[in-house]
């Protein structure tokens, strides 16, 4: 189609980083020289241009790489390069909050003070930032001629980083010819100062991980994540070459008979999932790996990626295998560089060994996979919001059906799993169905993965058989801190449900959660301890959900708004009629979005607020 491009001109810098992600223009009509007589006679457009539409959100982040944010001449020439109206562009530019559409300083700063670092000192250590450096960043001014020296730094608040086990905590992005990110655990004000001022670099920070008879962990901190050699001797890719030589049915059948639930928080059949997707005649099948773990309080499947990526990989390959996908995306959160590295260096062995790419071990089944980084948005956890965001529009959520197994990505049969979920998939493989759902409950099989922050000795990563209960899993990671009295717990994270001290003999499997009108969600335990103010927690709850929603729809992209603004009423004492009347509005707020909204963000905005009120019974007593 033909569309109206933008008068600004990119600069020279921001040429190179398009290019370098598209490769060269291939004529005049894709950005090239003007000029050439065969262009006059040939233009490329079309199917060609729109098949590569996806690229769409990898250029953009290649420009901000470069230049550390994303000018009107940058935007224009992406358009130029993929036929992109720039309005539709700006839609995807602005929609995810780690991509500036201003002009930035060209080291950033983003300080996590979401729930898990709030209960660490985050919203003190962002006082004093602001005390010493002004203000974070929001917005600068318009246009191109705005001029940020290259030795500039900022900082910006930000939702959880995923590194819970290590509040508070910070993610650095260097921007320019050798862009560079990492992550900063345990964020002190000194550290924040030599970080702001060019001095310091990546400072690795060890997992903590614990558990009875350890088996996704069990390479974590054991096996050296970088080396093949290391994975194989230790029993890697041995569940591949079984799987390659049984039927695809047959592998579908075995974890059809493991009873696996997804880990995801949706704990949906992974067997009937796979054979769904088996079963579909249109052609190609794609696997997305969900690696998007942006719940407040997750982060067992970074250490997961960063600790055994190439078991990742493995688990992706039979999957594949199994349900007739040749291509695989996984989706990383953007604020998983050392995940993303590693994964991609886990990637790039295993082809070179011959467990990726064309006919993989000799055995006749080709697979390939494709590192696809977002852009710091936590509805791109859903499954279909996924699909955009690969595709190169915003993402929102489809409605369903149609279903993945019918029409995901690209409109194709999809097998969407997450981390936690796959990497199980070797074990029934090798062990078979039946053993894996001999381990656990009968409702409930295998083992979990719990992510543990807030008020405890040591903040890490629990695997534990289903069944366990949450006292054993804090007596895992030495229990309440010294010197702290449990006042609360928070079980499945944002979008999840607080329960009682009194309560820790839950037992943490799904039918155990239903039971006691709680969730495992994606396995969050934030404990908070007495001197956490949870009305403050609330509001960053909200806050949280209102930053997150993606507004397609009036009862999220409203009620979000509305619930944090009765919520901050009330922690700052200029409620309208009373805290009664405040809780009754939130109910009814609650209660519309869980009904209405098009997606699981919305239906469970409300879900940890409620139960503050019902179970903590936080506000009873509070005129």
């Amino acid at each position: 189609m033909d569309i109206k491009l933008l008068d600004a001109e990119p600069t020279a810098h921001e040429r190179e980083a398009v290019d370098a992600c598209l490769g060269a223009p291939a004529s005049a009509w894709d950005g090239g020289e003007r000029g050439s007589r065969r262009d006059q006679h040939l233009a490329y457009g079309g199917q060609s241009m729109r098949d590569r539409r996806h690229q769409l959100l990898p250029a953009l982040q290649a420009l901000q790489a470069r230049v550390g944010w994303i000018s009107e001449g940058g935007l224009a020439y992406v358009c130029e390069r993929l036929d992109v109206p720039p309005a539709d562009a700006w839609g995807v530019a602005t929609f995810y909050a780690l991509l500036s559409t201003t002009p930035r300083a060209k080291r950033v700063l983003h300080v996590c003070d979401d729930v898990a670092c709030k209960c660490r000192g985050a919203d003190a250590l962002a006082a004093e930032l602001e005390a010493k450096f002004g203000p974070p960043h929001a917005h600068g001014p318009d246009a191109d001629h705005a001029d940020v020296p290259d030795d500039a730094a900022t900082w910006v608040r930000s939702p959880c980083l995923g590194m819970c086990d290590h509040a508070p905590a910070a993610l650095v992005q260097q921007f320019g010819e050798r862009p560079t990110e990492y992550a900063v655990a345990g964020l002190t004000m000194q550290t924040a100062t030599r970080v702001l001022g060019g001095t310091l670099d990546a400072i690795p920070a060890a997992p903590f991980v614990a558990g009875r008879d350890l088996r996704l962990l069990k390479r974590v901190g054991a096996v050296d994540p970088a080396s093949i050699d290391a994975y194989t001797e230790s029993g890697g890719f041995e569940a591949l070459e079984k799987a390659l030589e049984m039927k695809p049915a047959d592998v579908v059948a075995e974890v059809t008979a493991s009873k696996l639930m997804g880990r995801g928080g949706a704990a949906f059949p992974m067997g009937r999932k796979w054979e769904a997707v088996a079963a579909q005649r249109g052609a190609p099948h794609y696997l997305v790996c969900n690696a998007d773990e942006s719940e407040p309080g997750t982060f067992k499947d970074r250490v997961l990626m960063e600790g055994d990526p190439f078991a990742v990989v493995e688990s992706m390959a039979i999957a594949a295998y199994a349900t007739g996908c040749a291509r695989g995306f996984i989706y990383i959160r953007g604020e998983y560089p050392l995940a993303t590295r590693r994964l991609q260096h886990a990637i790039d062995l295993a082809r070179t060994h011959g467990f990726l790419g064309d006919d993989i071990l000799g055995l006749g089944f080709s697979f390939d996979i494709e590192i696809r980084r977002g852009g710091g948005a936590y509805i791109c956890g859903e499954e279909t919001a996924i699909f955009n965001s690969i595709e190169g529009y915003r993402g929102e959520p489809r409605n369903k059906p149609p279903f993945p197994a019918e029409a995901g990505l690209f409109g194709c049969p999809t097998v969407v799993n997450n981390v936690e979920t796959l990497t199980n998939v070797p074990f029934i493989v090798a062990e078979g169905g039946a053993a894996f759902a001999a381990i656990g409950t009968g409702q409930s099989t295998g083992t979990k993965l719990f992510c543990v922050s807030g008020a405890v000795e040591r903040p890490g990563v629990v695997e534990v058989p289903f069944g366990a209960t949450l006292r054993e899993v804090l007596e895992l990671c030495g229990g309440v801190r010294r010197g702290s009295e449990l006042q609360a717990l928070l079980l499945g994270g944002a979008a999840g449900v607080f329960v009682r001290p009194d309560e820790l003999d839950i037992s943490l499997t799904f039918e155990g959660a239903r039971a006691a009108g709680a969730t495992l969600g994606s396995g969050v335990i934030v404990a908070f301890d007495q001197h956490v103010d949870m009305t403050d927690v609330l509001v960053r709850i909200a806050a949280f959900f209102r930053d997150e929603s993606c507004g397609q729809c009036v009862p999220c992209r409203v009620g979000t708004v509305r619930q944090e603004e009765a919520l901050t009423r009330i922690a700052t004492r200029k409620t309208f009629g009373g805290v009664a009347q405040e809780v009754a509005l939130l109910e009814e707020i609650g209660a519309s979005m869980k009904d209405a909204s098009i997606c699981g963000l919305g239906q469970t905005a409300y879900s940890a607020i409620e139960s503050a009120v019902k179970r903590l019974k936080l506000y009873e007593g509070q005129a």
